[in-house]
């Protein structure tokens, strides 16, 4: 198939917790001391924003390398131009599929639970390795 008969795979994501708190808080370490002084610590967050990465990491592996495909964070979706025939790929939790869904018109939309240990992903019910089976 050429590459321009491919549809263009665009990837749905947000800000992880620990981005949040690295956008708020500048650097790890006022994060830290920022739960800390209040009981908690990083710890959820870091191992959450790693599972993330690691799961975004295999649905990207996963794309054919001469396919097109481009990352879209969620708080970016009202100004993004999806294409009649982009397959939207929702990497995170339930809560990005429906935001995601009322930007759509038709698109094939696909959604992927990075971290199914903590999420029960009744939305995102496929895991990350699955998306080679997905694009088939």
């Amino acid at each position: 198939m050429r590459r321009s008969q491919r549809p263009r795979i665009v990837l749905v994501t947000r800000k992880t917790p620990l981005e949040l708190l690295l956008e708020q808080h500048g650097t790890l370490g006022q994060a830290r001391f920022y739960l800390q002084s209040r009981g908690q610590d990083t710890r959820w967050h870091e191992e959450s924003h790693e599972r993330f990465v690691a799961g975004l990491a295999t649905v990207q592996a996963a794309i054919p390398a001469d396919q097109r495909r481009v990352r879209v964070d969620r708080a970016d979706l009202d100004r993004f131009l999806f294409a009649p025939d982009d397959v939207v790929v929702m990497v995170g939790q339930d809560g990005l599929v429906p935001n995601t869904a009322k930007y759509l018109r038709g698109q094939a939309a696909i959604g992927i639970n990075p971290d199914p240990d903590r999420y029960d992903g009744v939305l995102c019910q496929h895991h990350p390795g699955d998306m080679p089976y997905l694009l088939a």
